[in-house]
């Protein structure tokens, strides 16, 4: 019976976890995802978006008690403009999904409400994290050696 328990809360703490991308296969899935060259944003640039929002762990979640609303998933896409989590007031949910899918291991989802974000005339620079890591920074660590 112990060792059930314990089983079951390894189980538990693998399924909390979700999936953490590893570079290049973060990188080969958003170029197979159309993401490489999307309203003119080098894979480069995804890439470091990725790597400092969410460290490439699809479960990432953080939440901004001004907005009172929270980002979610590999991209950190935010509660109160883009996603619906039932819980963030006034949330416009511009994606027309639930946030929940964006924790998911398959990114499609996420991938597809990011490349809404970057429609808005912000663009990438949607993301303080970009902004602080990525603009105007040689990108080319975040695909070296990946194939891409």
């Amino acid at each position: 019976m112990k060792s059930l328990l314990i089983l079951g809360l390894v189980l538990l703490s693998v399924t909390v976890q979700g999936k953490v991308f590893e570079r290049c296969e973060l990188a080969r899935t958003l170029k197979r995802s159309g993401m490489d060259g999307f309203k003119g944003i080098s894979l480069a640039n995804w890439m470091c978006l990725a790597r400092w929002e969410s460290s490439y762990n699809t479960q990432a979640t953080n939440y901004n008690p001004g907005s009172k609303s929270t980002d979610y998933g590999i991209f950190q896409i935010n509660s109160r403009y883009w996603c619906n989590d039932g819980k963030t007031p006034k949330a416009v949910n511009a994606c027309g999904i639930s946030c929940s899918v964006l924790l998911q291991d398959d990114i499609t989802q996420a991938v597809k409400c990011a490349k809404r974000v970057v429609s808005d005339p912000q663009g990438i620079r949607a993301w303080v994290a970009w902004k602080s890591h990525c603009q105007n920074r040689d990108l080319t660590q975040y695909v070296q050696g990946c194939g891409v």
